[in-house]
């Protein structure tokens, strides 16, 4: 039997823990999913199209699956990862699932393995376990399910139990594909598909094509860029496009957490630098840290949730991004201070309950010392959950370990998938309610807790909690 057929899967194996956890498992497995923030194309839902060959849909886009055979010598190019010169690579799916089937021995014990193997159980409902002499058999029975009306995305989204699921747009974004969704009923404001404000390319001065797209910025906007008030007007504009669109929060993927509150003239003079492109990376840093603090500003009079991811190094597999581009697996974590970099904006604004900064890492040593102290006593922090290289199992228990005791629960946004992969959406959630489960039995048996309140915290975690946080309306008690 797969190790994702089992009932228990990630459940303490300790008998008495095991069965109170089944218990708090069922609570939050019968919970909707909210999913406040990820990078599902909204195009996706929007046309609800078939999905493509199994490859297109489970292999290619995947950019955890692709980095593990890039370490083991299989270039993407095999996997059809598309060029950013447009050289060919590989377009037979079939070929592809067989090339990816024939290394799969890479991923024991990686939740990739386990998020891959739960999808075909439980979307697909295909339990042949795979490997080199499988490929095909399941190859066959996932394209035979993509086939039908069922696993059209819209269908899927239902069966999936999604009660709201953002999208992630940069400003540039005309946001046509969400108008399409509201028109047919299912985006605009409170709706059931809605975008989220991502500035980077507009105010990372290390950006490619930085003051081309400032430029654009003021066109969609109606603003004049080329002058730094005219720069922050045109930010206003487009979030109030966003809103419009359902927007309830930005998104800030910044290298480092680092704020910074300068002066207006300070902050021009920088400004038109880096539109001169005579700006260092000095300079980069010192806008980026400063924009934090006036996007906190925005925040406090727009409402949006400020949500802040920093601490990747982008693209440090040169050979990788020149050859393919981002956001295909170059990127890796680095060391990130909270305390000292986030003075600043928390001196400001930090006690202010208006405001609400969802603060992410990538550097699971700040869990104890820094984020849970941190959002243990400002009222405008909370702590999102493990993302990218920390979304797993292990470390989903590790966090709950270390945030909980300083921090406790309800600084913290429940469960934030952050995935690109929609057939995926469901397994995650549900990784993480099982570990959720896992915890909070544990502190029952221990006689930390009551089972009542327990059964009341899984349930805030798994649904109440992000709904909350994210503004999307309170959650029934």
């Amino acid at each position: 039997m797969p190790t994702s057929d089992h009932t228990d899967l990630l459940l303490p194996s300790e008998p008495g823990q095991r069965a109170l956890a089944r218990e708090l498992y069922a609570l939050a497995a019968e919970q909707p999913i909210i999913s406040p923030h990820g990078h599902v194309d909204p195009a996706l839902l929007a046309e609800d199209q078939p999905f493509p060959d199994p490859a297109r849909l489970l292999i290619v886009p995947d950019h955890y699956l692709t980095r593990m055979l890039l370490s083991q010598g299989v270039p993407p190019a095999d996997l059809g990862v598309p060029t950013r010169d447009g050289s060919p690579t590989e377009s037979d799916g079939r070929v592809i699932w067989r090339r990816f089937a024939a290394h799969w021995h890479l991923f024991r014990g990686t939740p990739s393995r386990l998020w891959l193997e739960q999808t075909f159980r439980t979307v697909f409902g295909v339990h042949t376990p795979l490997g080199p002499a499988t490929a095909d058999t399941l190859y066959d029975e996932i394209a035979a399910r993509l086939a039908e009306p069922d696993f059209r995305p819209r269908a899927l989204f239902e069966r999936f139990g999604i009660e709201v699921l953002a999208t992630t747009e940069s400003p540039l974004d005309d946001l046509g594909q969400h108008a399409k969704l509201a028109a047919d009923g299912w985006g605009g404001p409170g709706g059931r598909v809605v975008t989220t404000f991502r500035p980077d390319d507009v105010v990372d001065m290390e950006f490619d094509g930085w003051t081309t797209n400032v430029r654009r910025l003021g066109e969609l906007a109606g603003e004049d860029t080329g002058a730094y008030t005219g720069y922050l007007a045109a930010l206003r504009a487009r979030r109030a496009a966003f809103i419009a669109a359902g927007a309830t929060s930005s998104d800030h993927g910044h290298p480092t957490a680092r704020t910074l509150d300068l002066t207006p003239a300070e902050a021009e003079r920088l400004y038109d630098r880096g539109l001169r492109g005579e700006a260092d990376a000095a300079d980069a840093e010192a806008f980026r840290a400063h924009m934090l603090m006036e996007f906190a500003r925005m925040s406090l009079d727009d409402g949006l949730v400020m949500q802040l991811h920093p601490g990747a190094v982008r693209n440090h597999n040169r050979w990788l991004h020149a050859r393919h581009g981002r956001d295909v697996g170059g990127d890796v974590p680095q060391a990130t201070e909270y305390v000292h970099a986030l003075a600043p904006l928390l001196e400001r604004h930090g006690n202010d309950p208006r405001l609400r900064v969802v603060l992410y890492t990538l550097d699971e040593d700040t869990f104890t010392r820094e984020l849970a102290p941190l959002a243990g006593g400002y009222a405008a922090l909370l702590l999102g959950a493990p993302w990218w290289f920390l979304d797993s199992p292990e470390v989903l228990r590790r966090f709950r370990e270390t945030v909980t005791e300083s921090a406790g629960f309800y600084n913290t946004t429940g469960f934030v998938d952050d995935t690109r992969a929609f057939c995926s959406i469901p397994v995650r959630h549900d990784v993480a309610r099982r570990v959720d489960a896992g915890f909070l039995a544990r502190l029952v048996a221990e006689h930390r807790l009551p089972m009542d309140e327990a059964a009341e915290t899984i349930v805030d975690l798994a649904y109440r909690l992000p709904k909350r946080v994210f503004n999307f309306g309170e959650a029934d008690q």
